[in-house]
């Protein structure tokens, strides 16, 4: 069993930045094993894709509403995903979850249920 943490969520005026992390833990558990993404999810919308890196960290993959803007990060060494998220409007204002999935290569995964661990996620406010 995988568990996942998210922080750094919190109001921030349009424009601003936040950096958000995702703290992941288990027994028997190899960070360094595992693809991982960020979804968010507006108040009445489905849950959508952000961005997600590989296990290596060396490939990453971003929503095009967000490219250029986000910039997701890892460390292995800490068992921690990054979402530096800058440029900020009200449109990203949502609930930002983390997921986990266990892979065997170096890939990028982008389908919210092929994730096996997910987050409970943090709310991020952007204010106009």
């Amino acid at each position: 069993q995988v568990q996942l943490v998210e922080s750094g969520g919190g109001l921030v005026q349009a424009g601003g930045s936040l950096r958000l992390s995702c703290a992941a833990s288990g027994r028997t558990f190899t960070f360094s094993t595992y693809g991982m993404g960020w979804f968010r999810q507006a108040p009445g919308k489905e849950r959508e894709f952000v961005a997600a890196i590989s296990r290596s960290g060396g490939n990453t993959y971003y929503a095009d509403s967000v490219k250029g803007r986000f910039t997701i990060s890892r460390d292995n060494d800490k068992n921690t995903v990054y979402l530096q998220m800058n440029s900020l409007p009200p449109e990203d204002t949502a609930v930002y979850y983390c997921a986990a999935k266990r892979v065997a290569w170096n890939i990028i995964v982008v389908v919210a249920n092929e994730y096996q661990y997910w987050g409970q996620g943090t709310q991020v406010t952007v204010s106009s």
